[in-house]
């Protein structure tokens, strides 16, 4: 909420001076959700991502499983008086241990994958921030603003978010 306040005021702020100098400023905005769901890299970024996450979302299954069956193996020897377990007992800890430092490798914080999709992440809006700066450039705009941040009103015309994503497959189309 704290943050939320900041940012209005900033806005609030920034658009009060802006007001002042409009007739010298040139202002335009962008949607960067719609970015984010229209500008294919993004899509295939997640579902590079929900792939990689499928994957290890198996690989934690079967080690649930095989760990449920030695849960069950030590209860059926507890009860039968066999060796009262003890080898499975060790297992089934070291079982435990692998769980949680596999959990923690791949999806925790600082995990594989979340460390894969940061770096996806980077890369892409180095690309957005390349085709905003042409944009901004080519259409002499003193500032552009993602208005999915907090901009409460905007005129159509001032949205550059079609710009930037024709920008963006033109940087696409360029490799």
């Amino acid at each position: 909420m704290k943050g939320f306040l900041r940012q209005s005021l900033f806005i609030l702020t920034f658009l009060g001076m802006a007001s002042m100098v409009s007739a010298q400023l040139k202002i335009g905005y962008i949607l960067s959700e719609r970015i984010r769901t229209e500008y294919e890299e993004f899509k295939e970024a997640e579902s590079q991502l929900q792939l990689e996450y499928r994957k290890v979302q198996f690989e934690f299954d079967l080690m649930v499983q095989k760990m449920d069956s030695l849960k069950n193996d030590y209860d059926v020897k507890r009860l039968m008086a066999l060796d009262k377990g003890e080898s499975i007992r060790r297992e089934l800890e070291q079982m435990e241990v692998a769980i949680q430092n596999f959990q923690a490798e791949k999806i925790g914080p600082q995990g594989e994958l979340m460390r894969k999709q940061a770096q996806m992440e980077y890369e892409i809006l180095g690309k957005v921030k390349k085709a905003v700066d042409k944009v901004a450039i080519d259409g002499g705009f003193d500032y552009i603003i993602d208005a999915s941040v907090g901009l409460l009103y905007y005129k159509p015309k001032f949205d550059m978010t079609d710009d930037v994503l024709h920008e963006l497959r033109n940087l696409s189309s360029d490799k």
